[in-house]
């Protein structure tokens, strides 16, 4: 039996047999090996109070206006505090609300008991391969490491640390990255489900949404849903983990097993706001790095990121310099920037408030320096402390919501799309994170016309907004005039050989934080098809925003196929199945219908439709072309096929798409379902 299975049952067993010997134990309702454990109010003198109390006890809330913390404690810890002559107070309701019975709903067939909202671990890395294989053009799935049970008792228990990897490969070359973690605390149900919603809404959306799709052109996205999968699968039976699973630190407490993966990293490790005590809740382990997870995380994102800090902790990262991280926990709603192990600002402080701030105008949260008087508490060995003190990159952590086991219409309608929208700024930032964020967002782009003849003229109009930012009460950040307006066609203004075009003011004057800018476009040397325009704006201090972009189309003649993508690849195993999604669109000024063809190639392809519309101008519609690799090819066999379509109102006007399937080796990483 693995440590997962085993600690499951004795919780199980240490919750039924207590109350049936003490039906009338008034001290909690969950029962833990013994003892039951209920969430207190704990009155705090002071900031020095406060971090000692983090350190020791498992804190869920800080209140700094009130004084006090809402901390989950046993009998003997309740003791312990009341020792010390501080304010406690109880809630029974509350207590009774978290302990509700895990059941499954009515109907309900998937997803965590009661939550059917959230994927549980085999059903996330299910939908992970699922989409590995449905994007294949744009997705890789990586296996960073092994979780404490898989590291310790082998393949047949605990899980890999499963992470997808974003992107369009048929555009090769460096490119800026973006690396998201969930689920580090166990408990945190909503932290994981964000992570794949986001994985699942880029993919849903690259090809449609101009925005996304020149972000998997030049960006890459690397998303490991769960850091700490075996203590996750505990947390879905509804009982409050936190820790990973490990029980060889000496902690004889089966109810508190397991090092704090966010207290366990090797920058700072075991400073302030970190137990040496194995029982408790913020445990750092027996030493800096000691568990797999820890050193996944840790030699994965040292894999991605070069070093761009110095070693001194006054030594900032440079201004250009490249990366963002995010690790997603709850609850709280606080975007949180390092310093955790110390009250001092970090040197790249004011960058790291302009950014937050940036993020906090989407999720409405408070943006606060995590280790600052007044923000949560300080803490020491945090995986962001460590990614931004280590590689300079900066890093943040998302609070989520309001509960650890946050409720699933709370999360569909309060939690999802702000934050995706958040996470979206992020990967635009990756870039230039030090510097993009100070500058204003392009926004509300409009043109003359979507869809324009070969060489008419078309004009451009976009909001220049230099005020979108949020700290949620810690602080303003200053906003300047406007001072220019530029835009690119099918390459960003950092691309290679990009030429660049500004925009005016509309009302014929820079003077003013939230601008009208206006351009004319020629199109003339533009061929048929569909075209990205790209923008950026710049305030009075110089600073250029972030990029945003817009599609147009140069419409052919009276009839004119377009498929997209041009060029696409994938890969599998010999005998398996590769599919592709394509896009036709009418690019023509009629109504047309397209015959699809497929040639060239040698390995079967599933039969297509044998055509496809009537399609208007500019409408599109998907097809799936699935390439069956044989099983007599060898790894690096490749196969070469050609998609026609062909308008059947002028049979000399086609589009093609080059598809190449390449067989590769099996891969070790695809995940193990059968816990």
């Amino acid at each position: 039996m693995s440590t997962r299975n085993l600690l499951s049952l004795l919780i199980l067993l240490g919750s039924i047999i207590p109350a049936m010997l003490f039906p009338t134990s008034s001290f909690g309702i969950e029962q833990e090996s013994g003892q039951s454990r209920e969430i207190v109010r704990i009155y705090f003198d002071d900031v020095t109070q406060l971090n000692q109390l983090s350190a020791r006890y498992d804190i869920w809330e800080v209140d700094h206006t009130s004084g006090y913390i809402l901390a989950y404690v046993s009998p003997i810890e309740f003791s312990a505090i009341e020792s010390l002559g501080l304010r406690l107070e109880t809630d029974p309701d509350l207590n009774a609300s978290l302990h509700k019975i895990r059941e499954l709903l009515p109907g309900q067939i998937s997803g965590i008991p009661g939550y059917p909202c959230y994927r549980t671990v085999e059903e996330t890395y299910v939908s992970l391969t699922q989409l590995s294989n449905d994007y294949p053009q744009l997705t890789m799935l990586v296996d960073i490491g092994d979780s404490w049970e898989k590291s310790t008792f082998g393949e047949a228990n605990g899980y890999d640390l499963q992470t997808l990897v974003l992107t369009n490969k048929n555009k090769p070359g460096q490119k800026p990255k973006f690396y998201l973690i969930a689920a580090v605390h166990a408990r945190e149900y909503a932290t994981a489900e964000l992570a794949l919603r986001f994985a699942e809404y880029l993919l849903a959306n690259y090809d449609q949404d101009p925005d996304v799709t020149w972000l998997l052109d030049y960006f890459e996205i690397h998303i490991t849903p769960y850091g700490n999968p075996d203590g996750r699968k505990i947390a879905e039976n509804g009982i409050y983990w936190r820790k990973n699973t490990n029980n060889s630190n000496g902690c004889s407490d089966s109810s508190l097993w397991g090092t704090d993966l966010n207290r366990n990293s090797s920058f700072k490790w075991g400073g302030v706001g970190a137990s040496p005590n194995s029982c408790d809740e913020t445990f750092s382990g027996s030493s800096a790095a000691s568990e797999p997870e820890t050193q996944s995380i840790q030699n994965y994102a040292a894999s991605l990121f070069p070093d761009q800090r110095g070693p001194g902790d006054s030594d900032p990262a440079s201004d250009n310099s490249e990366g963002i991280f995010i690790t997603l926990h709850s609850y709280g709603e606080l975007v949180l920037y390092p310093w955790g192990w110390t009250n001092s600002p970090s040197p790249n402080d004011a960058s790291f408030e302009t950014l937050g701030r940036k993020f906090g105008y989407f999720t409405s949260y408070q943006v606060c320096r995590s280790g600052g008087d007044g923000c949560l508490y300080q803490t020491s060995g945090t995986n962001d402390d460590w990614v931004y003190g280590e590689l300079g990159v900066a890093s943040f952590t998302f609070e989520l919501g309001t509960q650890f086991f946050e409720s699933c219409s709370y999360f569909e309608n309060s939690i999802l799309d702000k934050n995706i929208n958040a996470l979206l700024y992020a990967f635009k930032a990756a870039r230039r994170p030090y510097q993009n964020p100070a500058g204003p967002d392009s926004i509300d782009i409009s043109l003359s016309a979507e869809k324009i003849a070969p060489g008419a003229g078309v004009s451009l109009v976009v909001i220049a907004d230099d005020t979108r930012y949020d700290s949620g009460g810690w602080g303003s950040e200053p906003d300047q005039n406007i001072n220019a307006g530029r835009y690119s066609i099918d390459k960003p203004s950092w691309g290679d050989g990009s030429q660049t075009y500004p925009l005016s003011p509309v009302d014929g004057s820079f003077d003013n934080s939230v601008e009208s800018l206006s351009g004319d476009i020629d199109t003339a040397s533009l061929t048929p098809g569909r075209h990205t325009i790209f923008i950026e704006s710049q305030d009075a201090n110089g600073n250029w925003g972030v990029t945003s972009a817009k599609f147009f189309w140069i419409t052919g003649e009276n009839f004119q196929p377009e498929l997209s993508p041009a060029e696409i690849q994938g890969r599998g195993t010999s005998g398996s199945l590769v599919p592709y999604l394509v896009r036709v669109r009418n690019i023509g000024t009629m109504d047309d219908s397209f015959d699809l063809r497929i040639t060239g190639n040698n390995w079967e392809i599933a039969p297509l439709p044998g055509s496809t519309g009537p399609l208007a101008p500019m409408e599109s519609q998907d097809i799936w072309v699935h390439v069956t690799i044989p099983g007599s090819a060898a790894v690096g066999d490749q196969d070469m096929a050609i998609l026609n379509a062909v308008s059947k109102s002028d049979s000399t006007k086609y589009a093609i798409t080059e598809i190449k399937t390449t067989a590769r080796q099996p891969e070790i990483y695809l995940p193990t379902i059968s816990k």
